[in-house]
């Protein structure tokens, strides 16, 4: 996790370097191994480094090309980088550090944004090209690395969190209603606007340029298509297929000079990946969080899964550490969660902070199950409520009102203050739901049961999952 900072002066004054600073400084958790700067009449770009791949001072950012032409900070881990590197030596392109970030920069050199589709692995960056005089902004398809923007007509700034952009001086702290809004109906905010007035998210899959004039336009470059094959295949060639798959991603993403561990809840998403992960290290390190039972009844029972993640970890003979978790500790770190977290989304978060706590005291990288539910259908009590329906518009109401989780619609107008819900808002969140849904579903054009499984998990990874991922 590296942290990335930047202004471009759409009016054409110089950059602050101070300015930049500060927005780098206030996410020095973020990158503890190095700072760099780079700045020229009224474009500056800041980056803070976490060293993962050649840990040398060759892997510096922000990174110039050979020709002095692109200027890159980037946020990520290219799993394919390597592969990437071997077709670029073939284009006649020489290399002086083991980095990803290189291999990015060349790539880019040679490509320009269809670099994108090239690309395997989770990232954010920004690259500004002098002889355009343009910048660009990607993040990855999923939406893993984080990349927040600002803009008021005359600049731009962007940062991998939001407190990046509060240290700009023109910057007034607001909240977003709108935002606020979604939050109070989904536990969630499901499009790229934030609590922070006028702060977007950049939308996953998507890319900004901002050109010379200084004109904003965003592109969507990627994004999910669930659909059948019409490949019929047996149910071995499609077990021997996901093995393939599977393998191959976790593998990839074991590529490191420092050591990584792996989370390991007991379920099938992490205890698959820990064990292919303890295949190629010995002693791998495992990481729980548990929740103290000796107050717990009923269903709170279940939530405690370290049982069978200490048998998991005996099977795989990986070396395990623990935490448990008990009434009073998410009100202990409330002020620190929200200060990292910021820009609030999915309730019980805590946990993920004290796992990742604990683990960053062993390792610097670590796997995670994240995602696995929303591929493969993980969670059908949200499922079974949507496949009866007759029509997209039932399908759409249904699901709505199964995904309203704080306040209801007919609610608002009791819970929030008359100057905070205005008129047009009264429908603004069943809109928003119904649009994503749409997305996917003007793909298909189909009630069957599966497709409409198909549109709730493409609509679980557009919304839900990005909470997740933050």
């Amino acid at each position: 996790m590296c942290g990335i900072a930047g202004i471009i002066n759409l009016d054409k004054k110089p950059v602050e370097l101070p300015v930049l600073e500060k927005m780098t400084d206030v996410m020095a958790h973020r990158g503890p191994d190095g700072e760099g700067f780079w700045h020229e009449r009224h474009i500056g770009l800041g980056h803070r480094r976490l060293a993962i791949i050649d840990l040398s001072t060759k892997g510096h950012q922000p990174m110039m090309s050979f020709d002095k032409r692109y200027i890159l900070v980037y946020n990520g881990e290219i799993y394919n980088y390597r592969e990437l590197r071997i077709e670029l030596e073939q284009y006649g392109y020489q290399f002086r550090s083991q980095t990803d970030t290189e291999v990015l920069l060349n790539a880019w050199h040679k490509w320009q944004h269809n670099a994108i589709d090239k690309l395997n692995g989770m990232f954010a960056f920004a690259i500004w090209d002098r002889q355009k005089q343009e910048l660009c902004l990607v993040r990855d398809r999923y939406g893993i690395k984080p990349l927040y923007y600002w803009q008021n007509g005359k600049q731009l700034a962007f940062a991998s969190e939001i407190k990046g952009i509060l240290q700009i001086p023109e910057y007034q702290t607001e909240v977003d209603t709108h935002a606020l809004n979604q939050y109070f109906t989904f536990q969630n905010i499901f499009t790229d606007i934030t609590l922070f007035k006028d702060i977007k998210l950049l939308s996953a899959g998507n890319f900004i340029k901002i050109n010379s004039e200084g004109k904003i336009i965003q592109n969507e470059y990627w994004d999910f298509e669930f659909k059948e094959e019409r490949l019929y295949k047996n149910e071995d060639e499609y077990v021997e297929e996901l093995n393939y798959l599977f393998r191959q991603a976790v593998n990839r993403q074991l590529v490191s000079d420092v050591e990584v561990g792996s989370f390991l809840s007991g379920g099938m998403d992490s205890g698959g990946i820990t064990c292919i992960a303890a295949q190629n290290f010995k002693d791998l390190k495992t990481f729980t969080a548990g929740f103290d039972l000796s107050s717990a009844s009923g269903l709170e029972l279940a939530f405690d899964e370290r049982p069978k993640a200490e048998f998991l970890s005996n099977l795989y003979k990986t070396e395990h550490y623990e935490i448990v978790l008990k009434a009073g500790d998410m009100e202990r770190i409330m002020s620190q969660l929200i200060w990292h977290q910021e820009d609030l989304r999915v309730g019980q978060s805590y946990p993920n902070f004290y796992i990742n706590r604990l683990a960053s005291k062993f390792v610097k990288v670590i796997l995670a199950g994240t995602g696995g539910d929303e591929l493969f259908a993980g969670y059908p009590w949200r499922y079974y409520r949507n496949v009866g329906a007759q029509n997209f518009e039932i399908y759409s109401k249904q699901y709505y009102n199964y995904w309203q989780r704080l306040i209801s619609d007919e609610q608002k107008i009791e819970f929030f203050l008359p100057e905070i819900f205005t008129s047009d808002m009264q429908n603004e969140s069943s809109e928003i739901f119904r649009q994503i849904l749409n997305k996917s579903y003007t793909k298909n054009k189909e009630i069957r049961p599966e497709i409409l499984v198909n549109n709730s998990l493409y609509f679980e990874i557009k919304t839900f999952l990005q909470g997740l991922l933050l």
